[in-house]
């Protein structure tokens, strides 16, 4: 490797470092004050509201997406709970007719949206963990409400012999 490569990289490491918390949500225990969830895992990614003046604080994570932990905090700012939210179990309780706020305080963001025009649709991909190069995906209508959602082969997947933004993978 030349140094050009490796100056390459090295930026890339460190353009990286700072789009990833790595830190991990479980290491706070029930009870914790809202500065101790920023001070662990720094600002949320989201922000929603829940009965009672409770709030639940969305952390989307890693590369591509494929976590994203909601914690729960009391009206008080106190730490009830935290869940990995970007799984199957999760993904099926998604059903049509829901609102955009309903699913995005259930799941979160999207890994990335697109949308579909003979339909007039917009549809919300989510990576996640799965033994299988898939991805879920919600079609939104114009009203904001959830038409339609599955399971489909992720296009990142496609073809493993291409460089993926700028670094080949397998």
């Amino acid at each position: 490797m030349d140094w050009k490569q490796g100056l390459m990289l090295a930026v890339a490491g460190v353009a990286c470092a700072g789009c990833i918390n790595m830190n991990n949500p479980t290491r706070l225990a029930p009870g914790a004050s809202a500065d101790e969830v920023q001070r662990l895992l720094g600002a949320p990614t989201g922000r929603y509201a829940l009965e009672g003046g409770a709030q639940r604080l969305e952390y989307a994570r890693g590369p591509y997406g494929r976590e994203t932990w909601m914690l729960d905090l009391d009206a008080s700012g106190r730490l009830q709970s935290s869940a990995q939210v970007l799984t199957e179990k999760r993904f099926n309780t998604i059903t049509a007719g829901m609102s955009a706020d309903e699913v995005l305080k259930l799941i979160g963001r999207p890994s990335a949206t697109s949308r579909i025009g003979w339909k007039d649709q917009a549809v919300w991909s989510y990576r996640y963990q799965s033994p299988f190069c898939q991805w879920f995906q919600i079609g939104m209508g114009k009203t904001g409400l959830v038409e339609d959602s599955g399971y489909y082969p992720d296009p990142i997947c496609d073809d493993v012999d291409k460089p993926l933004f700028g670094f080949w993978h397998r």
